[in-house]
């Protein structure tokens, strides 16, 4: 089963990142106001990016290293990674 880290955009501008074997379904709970706290507070907007993992494990890591990153660094990353500068993370 692939796991994926998923980004997304919420209300006011700030990025939530989650993971998920179901992104879309994992969305419509965020939307729906019973995903994290976090959305909850700042119901998400859109999804911004989906990226696949082998496996759970290497998709923690990633989220991990994402939620460690400054807001500007977040941003940064996103759209290298919306630009296609790489396939994957470099985690």
């Amino acid at each position: 089963m692939s796991w994926f880290l998923y980004v997304l955009e919420c209300r006011g501008g700030s990025l939530y990142t989650g993971i998920s074997n179901n992104v879309e379904k994992r969305y419509a709970a965020h939307a729906a106001g019973k995903g994290a706290r976090y959305t909850r507070s700042f119901p998400p907007e859109r999804i911004a990016l989906v990226l696949p993992f082998a496996d759970k494990s290497a998709a923690l890591r990633a989220e991990l290293a994402v939620k460690a990153m400054s807001a500007a660094q977040k941003r940064a990353w996103l759209a290298q990674q919306l630009m296609g500068a790489s396939k994957n993370p470099d985690f």
